[in-house]
């Protein structure tokens, strides 16, 4: 007989406001939304690695060492997978609850690559 298996704890949930004061103070913001959600809208200082590129264990190329991690995207399940997967290769991180609906909701700027005010997709 085999016992449960092991899933990690969750990754600490922050607010908005709060991931946006994380990030003023030098933690990166990955957005782990798919490609057309990105282009639809996303925060300003924010770098982009969809989840399909995050293998649990291995620290993706865009996410320098020794730098705390906020992970967002659309409402947070995703986010809540990446933050795992994370985790699991060494990374500091916290999973933005509510994702970017949350972080729109909270009043703080929706972009898009060109700077003209987006959309959460």
């Amino acid at each position: 007989m085999t016992g449960p298996a092991h899933r990690p704890a969750p990754q600490p949930l922050v607010s908005a406001r709060t991931a946006a004061g994380l990030v003023a103070d030098g933690a990166l913001l990955v957005d782990v939304r798919e490609d057309d959600e990105w282009a639809a809208g996303h925060a300003p200082d924010a770098v982009h690695v969809p989840l399909g590129t995050i293998t649990a264990g291995q620290r993706p190329t865009r996410v320098p060492d020794g730098v705390d991690v906020v992970v967002v995207c659309r409402s947070g399940r995703r986010s809540a997978q990446a933050a795992d997967r994370l985790a699991a290769a060494g990374v500091v991180v916290r999973d933005l609850d509510g994702g970017m609906q949350a972080w729109q909701d909270a009043g703080l700027p929706v972009r898009t690559d060109s700077g003209a005010p987006g959309t959460v997709a």
